[in-house]
C-alpha cells in the first residue's frame, strides 16, 4: 500500500516532512510557500484517490490564490503533530 492510497498515512508522511524541513532550518515561510507550491501541483497534475483528496481539491480549486494560502497553511497545521519520528 502507497502511503497517499490512506489519509492517516499521508498525514504521517507529511508530518515526518515537515519535521525534517524544520530541524533542517528551513524557515516558517518557506514551508509555507512549498506546501502552496504542491497544492498547485496536486490540484492539477495528481488523480485523486480518495473521498479526502478530491474535496481538497474541490476546495482548491474553487480558491482565489489568496484563500489557497491558506488552505496550505492549513494543512502545514495539519500535520504539525502527524508523523512517526
Amino acid at each position: 500500500m502507497s502511503v497517499i492510497d490512506n489519509f492517516e498515512s499521508w498525514k504521517d508522511f507529511l508530518g515526518d516532512r515537515l519535521h525534517d524541513a524544520e530541524n533542517n532550518g528551513i524557515s516558517n515561510q518557506a514551508i509555507s510557500e512549498l506546501a502552496y507550491d504542491i497544492g498547485n501541483y496536486l490540484s492539477t497534475e495528481v488523480q485523486a484517490k480518495n473521498d479526502q483528496e478530491k474535496m481538497l481539491r474541490d476546495l482548491w480549486n474553487a480558491a482565489d490564490e489568496r484563500e489557497q494560502h491558506a488552505i496550505a497553511n492549513i494543512m502545514v497545521k495539519l500535520v504539525q503533530n502527524e508523523g512517526t519520528k
